[in-house]
């Protein structure tokens, strides 16, 4: 049977738990990036101003991606602790290398934007709920939505949602309104799958 932590204590993890944990959830994550590139999606948080950047530069998403999370470190040590940011920095950079790297595993000859987008979403909000739950994070607006549910009680998928559909939107000048639309859909597939799931009181982890 299932158990939760009460509200303020955490479930204990060994150092393999959050190995496999930090493994997974990147490796879920990696892998729906490599949906949304191959089919010209965007997604949000610092991972969407990486794509942003990538479509328009032709530089690599994961060299872009773990460059643009560099500032948030700082900001994660003050105000989310030691653990959470080593973390932190070990799944950024796992995920950085699994988008460069893993395409070059495997390939994918067709698939719809609809499928990428819910496929996607899904494994984004998973990915994210793995590494939330043994207090990590993929960098930039999902530190900030996890501390302002931490702080403030609000719940971290409604946080990110809002900040993940503003830079979706952006994307408006960069790539056609009908992969936006499939974007906001994968955004909010993710972001509802977070809010259900990761509620403040139901799993404490931070």
């Amino acid at each position: 049977m299932a158990t939760t932590a009460a509200p303020g204590t955490l479930s204990g993890h060994t150092v393999f738990e959050d190995a496999q944990a930090l493994f997974t959830g990147t490796l879920f994550v990696s892998l729906a990036l490599i949906l949304f590139g191959q089919v010209g999606l965007m997604t949000g948080g610092t991972a969407g101003a990486a794509f942003l950047l990538h479509y328009v530069t032709g530089i690599s998403l994961g060299k872009l991606f773990f460059l643009i999370n560099l500032p948030f470190y700082g900001f994660a040590w003050v105000r989310m602790g030691r653990e959470f940011t080593l973390k932190t920095f070990v799944s950024i950079t796992m995920l950085s290398a699994m988008t460069e790297f893993s395409p070059r595993l495997f390939a994918i000859e067709r698939l719809h934007p609809a499928y990428a987008a819910v496929l996607g979403g899904l494994l984004l909000g998973s990915g994210c709920l793995f590494l939330a739950r043994h207090r990590a994070s993929l960098g930039g607006a999902t530190i900030v939505s996890l501390y302002l549910q931490k702080s403030r009680g609000w719940r971290a998928g409604a946080v990110q949602m809002a900040i993940d559909c503003t830079i979706v939107l952006l994307a408006l000048a960069v790539i056609e309104p009908r992969r936006v639309l499939w974007s906001v859909v994968a955004a909010v597939v993710m972001n509802l799958f977070i809010a259900v799931n990761h509620r403040p009181g139901r799993y404490a982890v931070l």
